[in-house]
């Protein structure tokens, strides 16, 4: 590896037009060093997931004081019209047929208005040797890095991150039912590619930006973009995202119970909560696991509808 000190450019990149005429454009951040791979990052796919964003911005500082080896493409804000409408999904004025940027990659020229969006960053994903793409939870949701469980290279990059629990996802490259995911388009491109969730949407929370700044940055040591040796992650668990989601069967109020929480193993058929009618405080519906495994996301409670999912659950290989 060449190793020298860090070119910074920030650039605007255009990616299409409001029907005012005013552009929807992306700032895209690149840190140019010596010879290696080159890395792209980005964050805020959803526009309440700010935890990314800050993120980078402290990574920012880290880089143009470094001497790297390669290059790092950052896009810190990658949904500009989520994010400043502070909506986890595009409105649908914008786009009724692609609400959610993470369905639609690798995007498409002539397809839908977010369709359009992607296809114009997606060249940025093509020409890197990596990617990670940070993502925030839910509040009730432990801190993980998903991967391909065939992707030793994406798997490699999952474990440098450093988060305690890791995800190894079995969505087929170029299948139907998760189709248009970022990591999985990347992979199709041959770039090995992870996403990181952080903890807790809607709301900068320090230890959450710490995570991703100390994930990206080992990431960064395990492809050798810093000549520094990986921070070694003791007591790693792995987990396969393969179990049925436990759905609201009717709407209601829902109701975690007391002793359950994420990180806590369940048995298939356990209790997780209640769905209630909040007017006759009928019981609706008991929630169940329906899978042994460790509960890594719930909803603690709150108004649900049928059809909507209350809890995941991962298995232990």
């Amino acid at each position: 590896m060449d190793y020298e000190p860090v070119t910074h450019t920030a650039t605007d990149r255009e990616l299409g037009h409001f029907p005012s005429g005013r552009d929807v454009s992306v700032t895209v951040h690149r840190y140019e060093g010596g010879t290696g791979p080159t890395v792209f990052v980005q964050a805020a796919q959803h526009g309440i997931e700010l935890n990314g964003p800050a993120a980078l911005r402290r990574l920012h500082a880290r880089l143009v004081d470094a001497e790297i080896a390669g290059t790092v493409v950052a896009v810190p804000v990658a949904n500009p019209i989520a994010f400043d409408h502070r909506s986890y999904l595009t409105p649908e004025a914008y786009d009724a047929f692609n609400s959610n940027f993470n369905r639609i990659w690798p995007g498409d020229a002539t397809g839908s208005f977010q369709e359009r969006l992607v296809a114009n960053v997606w060249p940025l994903v093509e020409a890197a040797d990596a990617a990670v793409d940070l993502h925030t939870g839910m509040p009730e949701m432990l801190e993980h890095v998903r991967f391909g469980a065939d992707d030793d290279e994406a798997r490699a990059l999952a474990k440098a991150f450093g988060t305690e629990f890791l995800l190894a996802d079995t969505d087929p490259v170029g299948g139907d039912d998760f189709a248009g995911k970022f990591r999985l388009a990347a992979a199709k491109a041959g770039v090995p590619a992870i996403t990181a969730e952080l903890s807790n949407s809607r709301t900068v929370q320090r230890s959450a930006v710490a995570s991703g700044v100390d994930g990206v940055w080992n990431v960064f040591r395990e492809l050798g973009v810093v000549a520094e040796s990986p921070t070694a992650t003791p007591d790693q668990r792995l987990l396969r995202d393969n179990a049925p989601r436990v759905i609201a069967q009717t709407s209601g109020l829902f109701e975690l119970r007391p002793d359950q929480h994420v990180g806590k193993a369940v048995t298939e058929g356990e209790a997780l909560g209640g769905v209630f009618d909040p007017s006759s405080f009928e019981r609706l519906e008991t929630a169940t696991a329906g899978a042994d495994g460790v509960i890594y996301s719930a909803a603690r409670g709150g108004v649900v509808v049928t059809g909507e999912r209350i809890a995941s659950i991962a298995t232990e290989p």
